[in-house]
């Protein structure tokens, strides 16, 4: 059966080091720098190895690097079921104009014609029929419970191949009562979505094509009981989850010590934010001593996954510890800038004609629906995105002017509607100003996220401007959290290992370098 060999890995790795654990709960409970100091300069920590290790280079065998990719693999699988609800297998279509698909196509008729040349002879040759039903036998078993005693007998009786072929010898083989047989057995077994091709099937007089219909449609019970088992299997993943992505990932980096290196620049560049950060506030009149110049463990990681929401997917590699969320944050971050535009467009639109039209919700809710359906595949590199803006610009003109001549107002001249679409057209110019403040309240709101224990039943107050993407941004966030939340539980001991090694070294560092310079 599909992931048993997986299901039986998470049973393998429920359990870990107790430092460990202890570890992972530090990290997803610090919320200030006396906490986060004393869990970080502990002396229990993870077993990972450490990206700053002065231990000489290992040198990693072939054999090492496959171990890696398969733990890579079933910790990528494992993490994908536990998370995605509508995970599932399918099967694999070629294209009918793909030279893969004719080959398919052109040695699988070939098969079915002699099968079907050799069952027309005179004498019959059964030969190949009776290795089918074998075939066939082994995957009806495969679907059976250990308890379905019963019917396994049955099916190992009617497709007894000794016996088979000894009618076949004496031309008393009955080929279509066993296909009807075998019909029958598929449809007690199969799941109710099947039970139209089943019905198909004994609709089929050609006996050669029952038996090629027969194995496309086993094909499918297959990929429905792996389906089966992955959903059974997902409740049992999500409560072992935790320790069973950390054990595998810890599993990863001893076969290949360097697989921490993107994960350690991804913190360092936050940690050096930061301190340039407080060494301006330190050299500002009236600043506080340099005992407050103390970063915050929490502070720097939640920074780091703030960088994400702006990260260049396509150019830039990703933290290895964020890479089973990969495609996940992508997309989130490419309906985050969908969003930002059409809060900035909504403010534009507001600062310009909302005295005009206040008093009209319909109005703005389609402008919204009108923006959201022209932005669509915006982060495509075909997409020209000041030619979209400049349509929406043009077509917002056109909705406000109907719904004033609908009110017997007079509608926007010329001049108006050329500055709207102007300012409509330059948001994707560089530090644009309606831009970068709607990305500042946004920015802001997720920071505040980070900070909540269950986001989903406290949802922070939504900053100003961006009402009319609240619903959106509330669910984008939500999902934001989640990933964070899920990957600091799972990552935390190895983050604090590079956390203790980077933040508090630089710490003592940016104490010195942020002195005021004596008088």
């Amino acid at each position: 059966m599909p992931f048993n060999g997986e299901k039986q890995c998470v049973g393998e790795d429920q359990t870990s080091d107790s430092d460990s654990s202890r570890f992972s709960e530090s990290m997803a409970s610090l919320s200030d720098y006396e906490c986060s100091r004393q869990s970080f300069t502990s002396n229990s920590s993870s077993k990972s190895s450490s990206p700053a290790s002065t231990s000489p280079p290992r040198v990693v065998t072939f054999d090492e690097v496959m171990a890696a990719a398969r733990n890579l693999s079933n910790m990528t699988l494992a993490h994908e079921i536990a998370v995605n609800e509508n995970f599932q297998l399918k099967q694999d279509a070629l294209p009918d104009n793909s030279l893969a698909g004719r080959v398919k196509h052109i040695v699988h008729q070939a098969f079915w014609d002699v099968l079907e040349s050799e069952l027309n002879a005179d004498p019959p040759e059964y030969e190949h029929a009776i290795k089918l039903f074998e075939e066939i036998r082994e995957i009806l078993l495969s679907f059976l419970t250990p308890c379905g005693n019963r019917l396994r007998n049955q099916i190992c009786e009617v497709l007894d191949t000794d016996l088979i072929r000894q009618q076949a010898e004496h031309s008393a083989v009955d080929i279509q009562g066993l296909a009807n047989y075998v019909i029958s057995t598929m449809g007690k077994l199969c799941a109710p979505v099947r039970d139209n091709d089943i019905r198909e099937l004994k609709a089929t007089g050609n006996i050669v094509e029952v038996l090629r219909q027969i194995f496309h449609v086993l094909d499918l019970m297959k990929m429905d009981m792996a389906n089966f088992t992955i959903r059974s299997l997902r409740p049992h993943l999500q409560r072992q989850l935790v320790e069973y992505e950390r054990t595998k990932f810890q599993e990863i980096l001893e076969e290949t010590p360097s697989a921490l290196d993107q994960t350690t620049e991804w913190i360092k560049e936050s940690v050096n934010e930061e301190l340039l950060s407080l060494s301006e506030t330190a050299l500002t009149p009236g600043a506080e001593n340099s005992s407050k110049l103390s970063l915050s463990p929490t502070l720097v990681l939640n920074n780091s996954y703030l960088k994400l929401l702006q990260w260049d997917y396509q150019k830039k590699e990703l933290p290895e510890t964020l890479m089973t969320d990969g495609a996940r944050l992508q997309e989130l971050t490419e309906k985050l800038n969908q969003l930002k535009i059409i809060a900035c467009l909504s403010l534009i639109t507001n600062n310009m004609v909302g005295a005009i039209t206040e008093g009209l919700p319909e109005l703005a809710s389609r402008l919204k629906r009108i923006s959201a359906v022209l932005l669509e595949g915006m982060n495509k590199e075909t997409f020209n995105l000041k030619e979209v803006l400049n349509s929406i610009g043009v077509q917002t003109c056109v909705e406000v002017n109907k719904a004033l001549m609908e009110r017997g107002v007079p509608t926007l001249n010329a001049e108006i509607q050329a500055n709207l679409v102007g300012q409509f057209s330059s948001i994707e110019e560089e530090d644009n100003p309606i831009w970068s403040l709607i990305d500042k309240r946004i920015q802001l709101y997720m920071k505040s996220l980070l900070c909540l224990p269950i986001p989903q039943k406290c949802m922070p107050p939504m900053p100003g401007g961006l009402a009319v993407i609240q619903q959106e941004l509330e669910a984008l966030g939500s999902q934001y959290a989640n990933i964070v939340n899920l990957n600091k539980q799972v990552y935390g001991p190895f983050y604090a290992n590079i956390l203790r090694k980077l933040l508090f070294r630089e710490e003592t560092m940016g104490k010195v370098d942020a002195s005021p310079p004596a008088n």
